[in-house]
């Protein structure tokens, strides 16, 4: 099957037909965790979403090398060049050494993932790891006119650049707007111009990471990283470039000034963007002290939290609304996400059982159809799903004797629910737990009905059909047997 993928790309503004640099290669760079703290649910965001089009791109047949990089030095609190580096601030409030902070919150991110079944990428390097590689692009970028030292810092000259290249291109920002509104920070005097960024910093006598440099012991900028470690393991123009929404400006824009001044040439084909997770309106995030870590979620520890939600729960919520649209935080959407979900899961299991017909009353192959075509416009999950759910009413109507499908559209049913919700959505059956005790339970007490019903004790079976339903448990009878329900 030919697919026609299109890709909403953030620096055209408009859907393009995606179409590889080296088919059937794809090379997809993400900006993955500054790992200073527990895993949040804005960090599970855009691991589930380019998790999903990675699935999705070697579902079709594409051979992909997936880079998220690992931040683990040169991230400063506000963002601005100035104050501490997030991961030496926490190893000194901890009494710790910087990379045992490293570890320690790397490890917990995998795990996090792991439970949200995003596959690991194909690499996963670390910024401390590639200090040669950026020291060699930030003295490309000198060489080329662009960048300027102040004391032993690196910094580059946007308003030189401006002059060649058009800076915010990515974001639409104009120079003369930042000009115009950019105020002084207090410790900037380095800079020409406040909106200049560093490359690399000088590092004060208390910074405990640092690197030697021909400039200074110091540390990379932030911005460097993703620049220098997407050309060494994708090239010097690879295909697609993600990240969150919150990335876009400065850090994404930057990574385009760096490219353009160190090669000559810009070197991300597609950039994607996932939106913003909100509570209240407000972006959910660490700086703004509104945020629900994985953990709290499975836990259901934190005071904003009715509950625990399982982490297929959380990769459901996430995965019903487009990657590009905003998505509000509520106990009544993770709650409707679970039972979303369980009818999906009970519906495969019904699926299984169902005996196949002479003909066929629903198109089979036009809702296979339909999901591939959703997949193939950029991604739209919420769409896949709507299209299981149908499927979900194909498979109940015919578990009732409504409807009939033939051998050949049971089984690519089947296939179709098997690939969709599972290969490509990632989505799996609940661990073992209080669900299966449940189900066994309520298992159970319908062995005991149809052994009424056998003996003819039909208020017995009656009595124990009408118990159910006033807990929230419905029962459907049809000629394979009897299947339950939450209400």
């Amino acid at each position: 099957m030919q697919h026609q993928v299109t890709v909403f790309n953030t620096l055209s503004r408009k859907k393009e037909i995606f179409k590889p640099l080296h088919p059937p290669f794809v090379g997809m760079y993400v900006c993955g965790p500054t790992v200073y703290g527990d895993a949040h649910l804005g960090h599970a965001r855009p691991a589930i979403t380019f998790d999903m089009i990675f699935r999705y791109f070697r579902h079709i047949g594409f051979k992909v090398r997936y880079v998220r990089n690992i931040t683990d030095v040169g991230h400063l609190e506000n963002d601005a060049d100035e104050g501490e580096d997030k991961i030496a601030k926490k190893a000194r409030l901890e009494q710790l050494e910087p990379m045992e902070v490293v570890q320690y919150y790397t490890d917990s991110y995998h795990k996090n993932m792991d439970q949200l079944n995003v596959l690991r990428p194909s690499i996963e390097p670390r910024a401390s790891g590639h200090i040669i590689e950026q020291i060699e692009m930030i003295k490309k970028i000198i060489d080329a006119g662009f960048a300027y030292e102040t004391n032993g810092s690196i910094y580059f000259d946007i308003e030189k650049y401006n002059k060649s290249y058009n800076y915010g291109k990515l974001s639409g920002r104009v120079l003369e707007d930042l000009l115009s509104n950019t105020r002084v920070l207090e410790g900037q005097d380095e800079k020409q111009n406040p909106f200049d960024f560093a490359l690399w910093k000088k590092a004060e006598p208390e910074h405990i990471m640092r690197w030697p440099s021909p400039w200074s012991d110091g540390f990379p900028g932030w911005h460097m990283e993703c620049s220098a470690m997407g050309t060494k393991y994708l090239g010097e123009t690879f295909d697609i470039h993600g990240g969150g929404m919150d990335l876009l400006f400065p850090h994404h824009e930057a990574e385009i000034a760096q490219s353009n001044a160190a090669l000559g040439h810009e070197s991300v084909r597609y950039w994607l963007h996932n939106n913003m997770i909100t509570i209240n309106g407000q972006k959910m995030g660490k700086s703004l002290n509104n945020f629900i870590t994985l953990n709290e979620f499975f836990s259901g520890s934190h005071p904003l939290l009715e509950k625990a939600y399982s982490s297929m729960a959380i990769r459901f919520f996430i995965l019903q609304a487009h990657y590009r649209s905003t998505l509000d935080f509520s106990n009544e959407a993770l709650q409707a996400a679970e039972k979303g979900l369980k009818r999906l899961f009970a519906s495969m299991q019904t699926l299984k059982n169902l005996k196949p017909g002479k003909t066929s009353d629903s198109d089979v192959k036009m809702l296979r159809q339909s999901c591939y075509d959703a997949m193939n416009d950029d991604f739209n999950s919420p769409v896949v799903i709507a299209q299981l759910f149908e499927g979900v009413r194909i498979i109940n109507s015919v578990h009732d004797g409504h409807e009939s499908l033939t051998a050949n559209d049971l089984e690519l049913l089947t296939l179709t629910f098997n690939e969709f919700i599972t290969d490509i959505l990632g989505l799996l059956p609940e661990e073992t737990g209080k669900d299966d005790i449940v189900d066994n339970l309520v298992k159970t007490i319908i062995a005991l009905r149809q052994q009424a019903r056998k003996n003819k004790d039909f208020k017995t079976s009656d009595l124990i059909r009408d118990e159910l339903k006033k807990i929230g448990i419905a029962l459907k009878d049809s000629k394979e047997g009897t299947s339950w329900e939450m209400l």
